[in-house]
């Protein structure tokens, strides 16, 4: 049982006017085989987070811990996040011209698991892995990301997920720009890695529909930088019913309020 704990986590990005706080002291606890959604309008601050658990360099992380098994990760380098078992499938995965995805995907494995894995074994672990996801076995050879839809990006976001087998996989908006049949496909791949391992898994969404193929066990809501509230998917249920005004009002309410 692993669990990833953030505690009072304040993070700010620059900007033309100085500093901006994005976070203003996020708690959340995730444990081995938890689903949790956040959601929350535009600017809430939900990919700040995402990224700020990844080690983004534009991201300052002002106070706070990320404890995973009560290791701060806060003090590793990116690759040793990514070692110590944290994933991050981005909401816009960049494209790596000159790299191909059969490379890119063993040198990753390499570097998480400690050695090379034998090349027979894994030929036939990633061939099943692309099938499971309905990737076609030529994007094996093509520079990664470059010239993928949005679509097959996100398919290969999975596919990694499922080939590296991290602790807790941190899902930035894997939903947008999937059509239907896309997102049957990245759901399953998501579903079929859960269902194998004890990953536990934060999934950052806007819109309720990836929840209808990816059951949370719990809902955040998060509203200028804090989590305004938590509760089971009953809370999705009501967010798709009334959208986030209860939620908005609430923060701008107190905001106004002396402090």
């Amino acid at each position: 049982m692993s669990t990833l704990e953030i505690r009072d986590l304040h993070v700010e990005v620059e900007t033309e006017s100085g500093p901006k706080e994005i976070l203003r002291g996020v708690d959340l606890t995730v444990n081995s085989n938890e689903t949790h959604a956040i959601m929350g309008p535009n600017g809430s601050g939900k990919s700040t987070l995402a990224y700020s658990i990844a080690g983004h360099p534009k991201y300052t992380v002002t106070r706070g811990e990320v404890l995973l098994d009560g290791e701060n990760v806060l003090e590793m380098a990116v690759d040793e996040r990514a070692r110590a078992g944290l994933f991050l499938a981005m909401q816009y995965p960049v494209e790596v011209p000159g790299v191909s995805m059969s490379n890119f995907l063993r040198s990753a494995a390499t570097a998480v698991r400690g050695e090379a894995p034998k090349v027979r074994h894994w030929v036939k672990e990633v061939k099943s892995a692309m099938t499971d996801l309905e990737i076609d076995p030529t994007f094996a050879e093509r520079s990664v990301n470059e010239g993928f839809s949005g679509g097959e990006k996100k398919r290969h976001e999975v596919l990694q997920l499922s080939l590296l087998k991290p602790k807790f996989a941190v899902l930035d908006e894997t939903d947008s720009g999937l059509d239907v049949d896309a997102l049957r496909v990245v759901s399953k791949g998501v579903n079929d890695y859960k269902a194998q391992s004890d990953v536990g898994v934060l999934l950052i969404t806007h819109y309720t529909r990836i929840l209808r193929y990816i059951a949370p066990d719990r809902v955040h809501v998060f509203v200028n930088g804090r989590v305004a509230e938590s509760g089971g998917p009953e809370l999705a249920e009501e967010l798709e019913a009334n959208g986030y005004e209860r939620f908005t009002s609430a923060a701008a309410e107190k905001e106004e309020q002396p402090a």
